[in-house]
Parts: C-alpha cells; structure tokens; sequence
C-alpha cells in the first residue's frame, strides 16, 4: 500500500511540473555582437545612426569591455571587444520576462538545459543563459528596478535615431524542425510568415506576447565567417526606408557608410535596405512587417 502511494504521490508531482505554465515571453532585449574596434563601431552606432552609449562596462585598467548602444528603454545593441575569429559576429541575443525564476523552473520541467543558472549581470539585471538545437546563446532577463538600465529610462534616446526599435534577429539554423520544437514549442513563438516554397529560405517566429520575432534562415553545411556575418543580423524599423537612407547618406563622413545603399523589394517583404559595420555585421532596416498580432503586446 505504501508503494502504490508513494507511486501515486510520484505521478502527481511529475503531472504537476509538466504543467508549469511559460511565463510572459515579451520579445527582445537585446543583440550582442563582437567587434575588433570599439572607437570605430561606436561611431558606426553614435554618428551614423544616431544613437546614444548610457553606460559601459570596463576592465581593471580602465578599458571599456562591453559597449551599450540604447535604441529604447527595453532595446540595447551590446558591443563586446573580440578577438580575430570573432569580429562582426553575432554573439548572442537576449529575451524578456518578467518572472525570470518561474521562467528557469518551466525551462528546467521541459528539459531546457541552464548553460549560465540566475546571476546578475554587470549593469544590475539578472539573467539566465540557454541555447538553442544549433548551439546560438540566448540569455533571458528580467529588468531590475535598480539596474543601470532603470535609471536611464527616458533617457539617452535622441531625435537623432534612425529607428527606435529592434523588430527581429535573424539566425543561420541547421534544421527548421528542430528550431521549431525549441522557438515555438517550448518558448511559445508562434510563425507567421515564410518564404521560399517547400525549402523555405526564411521562417519568421513571433514572440508569444510582443511584436518582435525571431527569423529562422535555414543553411546546410558549415558556415564561414563571412557567411556568419552577412546572415546573422538584426533588423531596425523605418516608417521610410527610401527617407532613411537619403538621411543616412547626408551623415555619410569617415568612411563610416562603406557600401552603398539601395532599396530592396520582392520576395513578399516591405522595401529594405542593408548596412554593415566597420566589422562586416550586417544591419538591416525594414519598414513595418504585414501579419504581426498586436493583442498582448504591452511589456511590463
């Protein structure tokens, strides 16, 4: 009788954890690149585009290590000094919640593993560290009330800027299935638009509870540097692309624009343009996406 109880009291403990429900997923925090020159990306950023740095991180003697580039209260570009193997690339991006000890127990009952569990970061938000079925570092956050992030709120956001928000990341993905048990069965992301027919060229997966999503870019093979820099990417809202880019070229100096600049259309997709920075990285603008849900999209 004691066994089948304890079984009984075993099976209801696993039915409920497997019932943790997903904490708020809210969209992006923020993107992480490396690059070989601080001075040189941070005028990319500042000159160019128009934004702000709030705060940085520095190193025992004095050097910046991490650079923060704000586009909104919510939204940062992050700057990390790299070495030869990793300039221009993607280092990694980060998601939003607001539950972030909730968000590691459900992650941890869907068999997540936790790369880097709870801490705080330098500039005072706790995060966690997972990755995805190709290995792309995501860190999920939760916004302190006393990190540097709080105290710049409404701050260091220029007129200047040529967007104030990051829509999307793009990553190279080995396999859509595999991304798609991860980004959309775990995580709660839901697609809403593709192309390129049955071998889809990209899959676009929206936030379970925010505007922003993520694009799946299916590649076979191993990438190459440059492939990592011209693929991985980020991408800026415009109202006015055609707009934006006369803007741009009129702040044109010190080589900090170094290809031209062009309209894209087709492919089911609103005019775009691309820019990359002093690294190669490539930033893409876009105006506004069709499809995107606009219910529930109130961060905290």
């Amino acid at each position: 009788m004691r066994y089948i109880l304890a079984c009984m009291l075993t099976m209801s403990s696993l039915l409920a954890q497997t019932g943790v429900p997903r904490p708020h997923v809210w969209g992006l925090a923020h993107v992480a690149f490396r690059v070989s020159d601080l001075g040189k990306t941070g005028a990319f950023y500042e000159s160019l585009l128009g934004y702000k740095e709030p705060f940085s991180v520095k190193d025992s003697t004095g050097n910046t290590t991490i650079a923060f580039v704000k586009v909104n209260d919510e939204q940062y570009v992050e700057l990390f000094s790299g070495d030869e193997r990793g300039q221009g690339q993607l280092d990694h991006f980060a998601l939003y919640t607001d539950d972030l000890a909730a968000m590691r127990s459900y992650l941890v009952v869907q068999g997540v593993r936790i790369f880097a569990d709870i801490h705080k970061g330098r500039v005072g938000n706790s995060f966690l560290t997972i990755r995805d079925p190709d290995g792309h570092p995501i860190e999920i956050l939760q916004y302190s009330p006393n990190s540097l992030t709080a105290r710049t709120q409404g701050k260091f956001m220029p007129d200047s800027r040529i967007s104030n928000h990051i829509t999307h990341v793009g990553i190279m993905v080995n396999s859509v299935g595999s991304s798609m048990k991860f980004y959309r069965d775990i995580l709660g992301f839901h697609e809403f638009s593709r192309g390129g027919g049955q071998q889809p060229g990209w899959v676009d997966l929206q936030a379970p509870d925010g505007s922003d999503y993520i694009e799946l870019l299916p590649f076979s093979g191993v990438p190459s540097a440059a492939d990592l820099r011209a693929q991985n990417h980020f991408c800026l809202v415009s109202a006015d692309v055609r707009k934006m880019i006369t803007s741009l070229q009129e702040r044109a100096t010190s080589g900090l624009l170094t290809t031209p600049l062009t309209v894209q259309t087709g492919g089911s997709l609103p005019p775009r343009t691309n820019l990359f920075d002093p690294d190669g990285a490539r930033v893409e603008i876009m105006e506004p996406v069709s499809g995107l849900s606009t219910s529930g999209t109130t961060s905290p």
